[in-house]
């Protein structure tokens, strides 16, 4: 009859050929969850070390000022002189 290893093989070749859709998919999560296992490690260790990454300067946006009343009013508001619709 069969042994443990031949068992082992013909179980391993048709886990590939049931699975041969999925692998990319697979592969793929893996290599993601590697790469948040690595960045939560090295943030581990910063934060143990005491030289945790400053955090990102505020970012500003430039603007104007604009008076009340002339700028365009956005889409479905009702201006002051318009009747009430109901």
């Amino acid at each position: 009859m069969f042994g443990l290893s031949e068992l082992a093989i013909i179980l391993i070749v048709v886990i590939a050929v049931i699975g041969i859709k999925k692998l990319p998919e697979l592969t793929r999560s893996a290599g993601k969850a590697a790469r948040i296992l690595k960045a939560e490690a090295r943030a581990a260790k910063d934060e143990e070390a005491g030289t945790a990454p400053a955090p990102p300067a505020p970012r500003v946006v430039q603007g104007e000022v604009v008076p009340p009343g002339t700028g365009t009013p956005p889409p479905g508001a009702r201006t002051a002189d318009a009747p009430d619709p109901r």
